[in-house]
Formats: structure tokens, C-alpha cells, sequence
């Protein structure tokens, strides 16, 4: 089992490296994702530059990264732990891909397939949590609220699980929520951030995913407005 376990968090790894949203802009509209919008290698950003029905087959794509390798390991009969140790080698390689440099997206909809496939109901409290603020164009905090809620709310609904199981989940989810504020926090400062404290930059990250509170200055930067 050991040597199918390290296969399978090898091939979860390739597969989340794979830039969905960065071949399917070039390869459908000649673009590179990297150059436009918030420059974010995601769904969302393809969404704000490209268009709505190549963002939904980059959102398709990203999440069946995670969920794919999860059932992967249920297919093998593997632990829980190892499902979500496989999952999370998933997430790692989207967020920090070989073929990009390591510089990847966020991991947020390959981290919701995880999330999916290790407890479905949960999966779509974060789903609906992450987008109910969608109206008013605050997805980031909808995002920021559920990957704080996620290990509180994975252990509290999962007591009709063995410990075996409910424990290495929310363990698990507490790495993916820590993965998301890591990639949200640190990152090199941009000149639109210069002039503002410190403590004023983490909450910018850590609520909105980027550097100033002026969502629109933020993404027209890289257009050179």
C-alpha cells in the first residue's frame, strides 16, 4: 500500500500542476491569463478577462483535480488519511505547480474538490458560503469566511464518524484552510502597496486577496491604467 500511496500523491501533484486555466485562454483566445485581470492562474480571473463558459470548463477542470485523486484512493480502498494526504498533494501542485515555476493559483476550487469528495455536504456549505457574497462582487472574504469555518464545521458534522476518521478530516481541512492564507499572505508587496502599514496589507490579503481595498485600481494594474 505504501508504494501505491506514493504513486498516487505523486500523480496527484502532476495533476494539479496542470495550468487548466493558462492552456485553455491560450489555447481558445491566444492569451496568456498571467498578463490580464488580477494576473491569477484561476478560474475567476478567466471569468474577469476571458469569458463565462471558459471560466465554468477551468472551474470544471480544477475541481476534478482534487476530487479525481481523492477517488482515486477510494478506488484503492485507502484510509481516510491517506485520502486526504493524496487530496492535499493535489492542492499543493496547483498552488505551486512544476511546470509554472511554482508559482501557481490559489487552490481554491481543486481544494472545494477535495473538500467534495471527502464529505459532499460540507462541500457545498463551502460552495454556498464562498459565493452567497458573489452579488456584491466579495467572493475573496465569501472564500475567507468558509476556509475559516471548514475545520470547525468538518469536526462538529462529522460526529457520527470513528475518530480514525473525523480526525484526520479536520486535521486535513485545517492544512487547506492554512494553504489558502499562506498563498493569500505571502507574496511580494506590489507599488500600489508601498505606502500602506503592514498590519493594513494582511487584512487586505487575508479578507480580499490583495494588496489595497480599491478592487478595481488592483486589477487594472496590470493593463498599465
Amino acid at each position: 500500500m505504501t508504494i501505491e500511496l506514493i504513486l498516487l500523491c505523486i500523480s496527484a501533484y502532476l495533476l494539479g500542476s496542470v495550468p487548466f486555466a493558462l492552456l485553455l485562454a491560450k489555447w481558445f483566445y491566444g492569451i496568456d491569463i498571467r498578463e490580464h485581470g488580477t494576473g491569477k492562474v484561476g478560474a475567476a480571473n478567466v471569468l474577469r478577462v476571458v469569458s463565462k463558459w471558459l471560466a465554468i470548463l477551468v472551474a470544471f477542470f480544477d475541481i476534478g483535480k482534487g476530487a479525481l485523486m481523492v477517488w482515486a484512493t477510494q478506488l484503492f480502498g485507502m484510509e481516510v488519511i491517506q485520502q486526504v494526504s493524496v487530496g492535499i498533494f493535489a492542492i499543493i501542485g496547483h498552488n505551486w505547480p512544476v511546470f509554472l515555476r511554482f508559482k501557481g493559483g490559489r487552490g481554491i476550487l481543486t481544494s472545494l474538490g477535495v473538500v467534495i469528495m471527502l464529505s459532499p455536504w460540507l462541500g457545498l456549505i463551502m460552495l454556498s458560503v464562498s459565493y452567497i457574497l458573489a452579488p456584491i462582487h466579495q467572493v475573496a472574504f465569501g472564500v475567507f469566511l468558509a476556509s475559516v469555518s471548514l475545520p470547525f464545521l468538518s469536526w462538529f458534522l462529522g460526529q457520527g464518524l470513528g475518530i480514525d476518521e473525523r480526525l484526520p478530516i479536520t486535521i486535513g481541512f485545517i492544512i487547506i484552510s492554512l494553504m489558502v492564507w499562506f498563498k493569500r499572505l505571502f507574496v511580494p508587496r506590489t507599488e500600489l502597496s508601498k505606502s500602506i502599514s503592514i498590519v493594513e496589507l494582511i487584512i487586505n490579503r487575508l479578507l480580499f486577496d490583495r494588496d489595497i481595498r480599491d478592487a478595481k485600481t488592483w486589477i487594472q494594474r496590470n493593463l498599465g491604467k
